[in-house]
């Protein structure tokens, strides 16, 4: 399942984008934003496999939103002009469909997507990935670990690093989180909230919050609230 955010200022614009995008059987449209800030917003904390970008938005533009991702997903532009079509190739945009869209032109731009997809699979090392057996090297001011990954708890993100907590230390490391979680075996970690991941196998008790959202306990007594947006994907995790 390939999944996708759009992002455009237009709410008539996204309607037709999604409706589009549900006649596609291999694609799961996990959130919407409607301008640059909160699409920076969305795409760290759902960390998705496709943008839909529009270009002309208020105060920043889609190039300003990508130019501000430490990692950038796929990308297809979705755009009323054609002279921004050149300088979308600078951003390895994958396509550039000018509106109003089609099923049959976005259907294009998806295939090349799969193809894309599927190429970077095939590629991938799969031995890159940390399971939590995996150990690596930690070292801050004079102090050293060698962590083993199912001993870290928590993973909080402070600014373009991110904090590592196990076993009474909480070390900086110069990486930022969203590089972290691509790295993680799947079902390792979960994306709580912009900031912090969690360990799966350290939550010891989920409970309701009044807002709809979630507050996950540790087994060493830490509490982490979970994102409104996020709430839905642990929910949908956990589901029978």
């Amino acid at each position: 399942m390939i999944r996708a955010v759009i992002v455009d200022d237009s709410r008539l614009a996204r309607l037709e984008l999604r409706n589009l995008l549900e006649q596609v059987k291999d694609i799961e449209v996990v959130g919407e934003a409607q301008d640059v800030d909160d699409g920076l917003d969305l795409i760290d904390e759902t960390n998705p496999d496709l943008i839909l970008l529009d270009i002309n938005m208020p105060e920043k533009d889609g190039f300003d939103l990508l130019s501000e991702l430490d990692t950038v997903p796929q990308v297809i532009f979705t755009t009323a002009y054609d002279q921004y079509a050149i300088k979308s190739f600078d951003f390895n945009a994958l396509d550039y469909i000018l509106k109003p869209v089609t099923a049959a032109r976005l259907e294009q731009a998806i295939e090349k997507v799969r193809d894309k997809l599927r190429t970077t699979a095939q590629t991938q090392n799969k031995n890159d990935l940390l399971t939590p057996e995996s150990r690596f090297f930690v070292k801050e001011g004079e102090q050293c670990w060698l962590v083993k990954m199912a001993d870290v708890h928590l993973i909080e993100s402070v600014g373009n690093y991110s904090r590592l907590y196990f076993n009474g230390n909480k070390p900086m490391i110069y990486k930022a989180l969203s590089k972290i979680q691509a790295r993680l075996e799947p079902g390792l970690f979960f994306r709580a909230n912009r900031q912090q991941l969690v360990n799966m196998s350290e939550i010891d008790e989920v409970s309701p919050l009044l807002n709809e959202s979630l507050e996950l306990t540790l087994k060493n007594g830490v509490k982490v609230s979970v994102s409104r947006r996020q709430s839905v994907e642990f929910k949908t995790l956990f589901k029978l």
